[in-house]
């Protein structure tokens, strides 16, 4: 796949030396070769465009940035109820140094920013987010090309990052590659926290496959949509200690499992309830053996009672939960992640 180009037959136009030689590049090309489909290309390329520019990109750096100066400005501190002002802020290397009062002078070669009272705040987490699924409608995610739902994702990270959002917590999707991608400084988004493909059972929420694709064989091959990396099936304790253990591998910071129905899956009702008891506490005991933890997708009281009841510490939604329910996490610890559905509230309200 990736090789010199013969000046004679037995002739190379490099040396041993050039990109091709790079031990990564052979092992890339073996991969690759070995494995020619639209997703290990796709993936072969990824890891092509992470490793090959770095070395080019240090070569042609112009030197560090300039310090940053901010002036005029009212600091939100994440600490304090009320707005500071009379404060300047130096940033320098793309890190804050100092947060200090009065005219202390600027950095040599600093840039002078006057932020017009504005308000100056510590970048924002969004706890509950798809960073490859929200660029575009559902529609569009199966019926694109990988490279360009990739496209697409990376495009918005950006403009994720430029609405305030330094980090997200990935809840279900293939971000691993822009998660790369972004910690390389290749593209611009937030730090990502992923979980890596959704995991849920056969029916449940994010199983979004087709009906010819059923029945399932445990065991078997993977369907088209988990070679996506977007969700996973598993129906039995032992197949989600495997998916857990599979995102784990790749890099996911926790996982999420399905307890429930949900709002963008045509096939499931919100109030179900997917996953037993077994089957969660398996998955949330894989995850602690990696020192990391569970986020349970539920809604209706029974479901957010059963992931409780299997150990979990995180809840996603749990809208429709009641008093009962909401006692018993606070008596637990339990962390509840509630993605106020706003769009809908303003339209209720209107």
């Amino acid at each position: 796949m990736f090789s010199c180009t013969l000046a004679e037959p037995t002739e190379s136009v490099c040396g041993t030396g050039c990109l091709c030689h790079r031990p990564e590049m052979q092992t890339l090309t073996r991969r690759i070769n070995s494995q020619l489909s639209r997703r290990g290309f796709v993936a072969g390329a990824s890891i092509a465009a992470l490793g090959v520019p770095r070395r080019a990109k240090a070569e042609t750096a112009a030197g560090p940035p300039r310090p940053i100066l901010l002036t005029n400005f009212r600091l939100f501190d994440g600490r304090s109820p009320t707005l500071r002002e009379g404060l300047r802020l130096a940033v320098d290397g793309g890190r804050i140094k100092t947060v200090a009062t009065g005219d202390g002078g600027s950095p040599e070669g600093a840039r002078v920013i006057d932020c017009g009272g504005r308000v100056v705040m510590p970048g924002l987490i969004d706890a509950h987010w798809h960073s490859v699924f929200a660029a575009l409608p559902v529609s569009s995610l199966f019926a694109a090309d990988v490279g360009y739902i990739f496209l697409a994702a990376s495009g918005e990270a950006e403009r994720t990052l430029m609405r305030g959002f330094t980090t997200i917590r990935d809840l279900g999707g293939p971000s691993f590659p822009l998660k790369q991608a972004i910690d390389e400084g290749l593209v611009q988004g937030p730090r990502i926290y992923p979980c890596g493909a959704m995991i849920t059972t056969s029916g449940g929420h994010g199983d979004l496959r087709p009906l010819q694709d059923i029945p399932r064989s445990p065991g078997g091959p993977l369907s088209p949509m988990e070679e996506t990396g977007g969700a996973m099936i598993a129906d039995s304790a032992d197949e989600v200690r495997l998916r857990v253990r599979e995102q784990l591998l790749q890099g996911a910071s926790q996982i999420k499992l399905v307890g429930g129905g949900g709002v963008s899956s045509p096939r499931t009702a919100l109030d179900m309830t997917t996953f037993s008891e077994p089957e969660l506490r398996a998955g949330i005991e894989t995850a602690l053996d990696w020192n990391t933890y569970v986020a349970v997708h539920a809604y209706a009281p029974r479901t957010v009672q059963r992931a409780v009841a299997a150990g979990a510490q995180c809840i996603e939604h749990a809208h429709l939960m009641d008093d009962a329910t909401a006692k018993l996490m606070a008596e637990k610890e339990v962390w509840l992640s509630i993605q106020p559905f706003s769009s809908a509230m303003r339209t209720r309200a209107c």
